[in-house]
């Protein structure tokens, strides 16, 4: 294994709180019933429309829903003033992982916009071979994300690994091909990710560093068509 592909809310950055507070209070805003923090927490990973397609399933009014949407921006772009940190030790690894000479990235559903704001701001920008998002792909949990990360790199997805806290992540893992990892930390509850069928779990990003390092091994890239 030699490639590394991470979720960012949740996985890499702590971030969930904000996400359920700025759902609901967007919910507030345009008249729409406010949805429980573990509903809210459940569509985390999705790409925003279809989130609020699940958390709204009779809302048959699209300009309502897009109202909803840029109610939810507002709200979160407020929440954000101040950067929602890292996971404790995502740094030290991700250092440790690179020299260990891991191809790094990230596949995610927040839009392109918003994930360049979170990279510059933790000083990531360098870091990641390759970055997904989804507004510019398919969400989760189709594969296309990881596809075009693995086709960008010339990687084999035997070689890679999709680490994230929904089972979104890990059924895109798992529809690519790829090895699923789960953390627990995040949106998803133990019992919820297990039901997905990770190849592993974790309960920190510790953890997953210490899981990681081992299985580092180089392999025959693949001829990009």
């Amino acid at each position: 294994m030699n490639t590394l592909i991470f979720d960012w809310d949740g996985t890499l950055a702590d971030s969930i709180n904000n996400i359920v507070t700025a759902m609901q209070r967007a919910a507030v805003d345009v008249a729409l019933p406010v949805c429980s923090v573990r509903e809210v927490r459940d569509i985390i990973g999705l790409a925003l429309p279809d989130a609020v397609a699940v958390l709204y399933p009779e809302l048959d009014q699209p300009l309502l829903a897009q109202r909803l949407i840029e109610a939810y921006a507002e709200n979160y772009l407020a929440l954000e003033r101040d950067p929602s940190p890292l996971f404790e030790g995502v740094h030290v690894a991700l250092d440790a992982l690179r020299a260990r000479g891991f191809h790094l990235a990230v596949a995610t559903g927040k839009g392109r916009r918003g994930l360049d704001r979170m990279l510059a701001s933790h000083d990531l920008e360098d870091y990641f071979d390759v970055t997904r998002c989804a507004d510019e792909t398919a969400g989760k949990p189709h594969p296309r994300m990881i596809e075009e990360i693995l086709g960008e790199l010339g990687v084999a997805p035997t070689d890679a690994c999709m680490v994230g806290d929904s089972e979104f992540d890990i059924m895109m893992g798992h529809n690519a091909g790829v090895r699923p990892v789960a953390v627990t930390y995040g949106a998803m509850t133990h019992e919820q990710l297990l039901r997905c069928q990770p190849v592993h779990c974790v309960d920190s990003f510790d953890e997953f560093h210490g899981w990681a390092l081992p299985q580092f091994r180089t392999s025959q890239m693949i001829e990009v068509q």
